[in-house]
């Protein structure tokens, strides 16, 4: 079986995952996870005792009990937490919920045949984040092993009295939409150029009945995409753009349109980056395309009710005697010229163009997710995205999103005080600001330059896109963060 079928398998597989709701534990499932807020005790066992075992429903609880089937309780805590901040009362619940199922299913190791019982309540966010967290835990990267770690679940049932199938199935798509987008940002660079990004694209489109357009390079060309050729420039590699579209059954609720930075790998060019730990999680750069793919692919069953168009612009950044020098001006999608002053700010370039693809289909809005500037990594750290938009009504929508999705985002500034330094002596204009002045603030305005009038928002997760450890149900490497927020965000998209 080669990666590619490896990845290819994977994603099926967890797409297909057996699924059910009950109000009681089914028979023959080999582990039974518990969800218990504080005070709450199961038939088995009195509060005293728990109390003595040291467990007390706090978040990060867990007490694994013998017996056939094993069962294990998990923690949920209270939902007034400082998450609340960034997600609602009912999104905190549901986070918590998410946070001790995958402690609990990490922890059951070869038990694969799991029942989750939810406290009173917990809604379909509950339910929906429940069968995320059970079937997230068991990820591994194991498209390059010889014999896999993971032990993914073969079964899995809610036992909730108000559970509904729906809010199920909507975790587990959004679940394998995150399988698929980690296993695409953990593969390493050798396995995974454009051309092979573009190949797995197209196949699982076909599986969704999702419309699929491949561009190579000569078409690329053709199109006068300067951005994504300038990158592309040092390359041996070709590149590629992905145009996908999704129609939903019946009258849409709107249009949307998706662009995703799909930079299979950066070494920063001509400008080099330092030759440290980060160069190794470059392969991850193409985490917003994948995030998109994901999310697209899952919209059928999501019911998705709203028309989505999604850009995926891919593209490697490599050092030779072909790269992009600094100073070089390029003519970008549209006619734009911008004096490339730094090689390793490569994707706002390649998204610049995608955005303007994006605008001559005339949607009610543009959203764009990318690993975009180290700034918003110092700015916010790994748990929180920055986003930023044109119109309150999109930037509104992206943090409703990521708090219904545990994907949490805060909102950073459009600031115009700052788009003056983007001005060039040579150029309609220039790619980054002099230093000292906040990339991810010029970054923001320049990919807004691009989007002309249309209502814009922009989701940068540099800081969000890499695990550096495992713990309960995000594991080390590739988060994917952000596959689940564009899912919910984009599959019942209104602007009102």
């Amino acid at each position: 079986m080669t990666l590619q079928d490896r990845i290819l398998h994977g994603y099926r597989t967890a797409r297909a995952l057996p699924l059910s709701v009950a109000e009681s534990v089914p028979g023959g499932v080999d582990a039974v996870i518990r969800v218990l807020a504080p005070g709450e005790t199961p038939d088995r066992i009195t509060a005293g005792e728990l109390t003595a075992l040291g467990f007390a429903g706090r978040p990060g609880d867990l007490l694994a009990l013998p017996g056939t089937p094993a069962v294990f309780l998990a923690g949920v805590g209270d939902a007034a937490t400082d998450a609340t901040r960034f997600v609602t009362d009912a999104d905190a619940h549901a986070a918590a919920v998410r946070d001790a199922v995958g402690l609990a299913s990490r922890r059951a190791g070869d038990l694969t045949r799991i029942a989750v019982v939810l406290p009173a309540g917990s809604g379909a966010g509950g339910v929906r984040a429940a069968v995320e967290g059970a079937v997230l835990a068991r990820y591994h990267f194991d498209a390059l092993r010889e014999e896999p770690k993971g032990r993914p679940l073969a079964s899995l049932a809610i036992v909730d009295a108000d559970a509904s199938l729906a809010a199920a199935e909507l975790g587990r798509a959004a679940a394998a939409a995150t399988i698929l987008a980690r296993d695409l940002a953990n593969t390493p660079h050798s396995h995974m150029n454009a051309t092979t990004f573009a190949d797995i694209a197209t196949v699982l489109a076909g599986e969704a009945g999702i419309e699929a357009e491949v561009w190579d390079g000569d078409r690329v060309r053709d199109e006068g995409l300067g951005g994504v050729l300038a990158i592309n420039a040092g390359s041996s590699e070709p590149p590629r753009v992905v145009r996908l579209r999704y129609v939903p059954v019946g009258e849409a609720t709107g249009r949307l349109a998706l662009v995703g930075k799909g930079i299979m790998y950066d070494s920063g060019g001509i400008g080099l980056k330092p030759n440290n730990d980060s160069h190794a999680q470059m392969k991850s750069d193409m985490t917003g395309a994948a995030d998109i793919l994901a999310a697209m692919l899952a919209l059928p069953a999501a019911r998705g009710t709203a028309e989505v168009v999604g850009y995926l612009m891919c593209t490697d950044n490599m050092p030779s005697a072909t790269a992009t020098a600094l100073g070089d001006v390029t003519t970008m999608r549209g006619g734009r010229t911008v004096e490339i002053v730094d090689t390793d700010a490569e994707g706002r370039m390649v998204m610049a163009d995608g955005i303007v693809l994006a605008t001559e289909q005339e949607p009610d809005a543009i959203v764009d997710v990318a690993t975009l500037t180290g700034h918003m990594m110092r700015a916010l750290g790994p748990q929180i995205a920055g986003t930023v938009g044109s119109d309150q009504r999109v930037v509104d929508g992206l943090r409703a999103a990521g708090s219904a999705a545990g994907e949490p985002v805060w909102q950073m500034p459009l600031a115009e005080v700052y788009r003056s330094e983007l001005d060039s002596p040579v150029a309609d204009q220039r790619n980054v600001a002099p230093l000292g002045i906040p990339d991810g603030i010029i970054a923001s305005l320049f990919l807004q330059s691009f989007a002309k009038d249309i209502p814009w928002g922009h989701v940068d997760i540099a800081g969000v896109a890499w695990n550096g450890s495992t713990s309960g149900w995000r594991s080390e490497g590739g988060s994917a963060f952000g596959a689940r927020l564009v899912l919910v965000y984009a599959r019942a998209f209104a602007l009102k």
